[in-house]
């Protein structure tokens, strides 16, 4: 899977564990995510995977690295993104 996927997959998992906010974004914790048997199997670098999709500003956080135990109540929030058409013209 590339950066790409594992970013698309993330943003999934994070609409499956996360909770809806009042302005379309999702929030969820790192130690949700991390504890996750799902994710576990999904990604084999979840951190690597975060950083990406904060880097892309598809998510934000604090901090820059997220370590298991020490960050898990670290909320991580999803932003909302406008719907888009699923179906072009053909």
């Amino acid at each position: 899977m590339n950066v790409d996927e594992e970013v698309e997959r993330l943003q999934q998992e994070i609409k499956r564990l996360g909770k809806q906010q009042d302005d379309g974004s999702y929030k969820v914790t790192f130690g949700v995510l991390f504890h996750d048997d799902r994710c576990a199997d999904i990604f084999e670098a979840l951190v690597g995977t975060l950083r990406a999709a904060k880097k892309r500003k598809i998510l934000t956080y604090d901090g820059e690295l997220l370590l298991q135990g020490v960050h898990d109540n670290v909320e991580i929030i999803l932003k909302s993104t406008p719907p888009t058409s699923s179906s072009s013209p053909k």
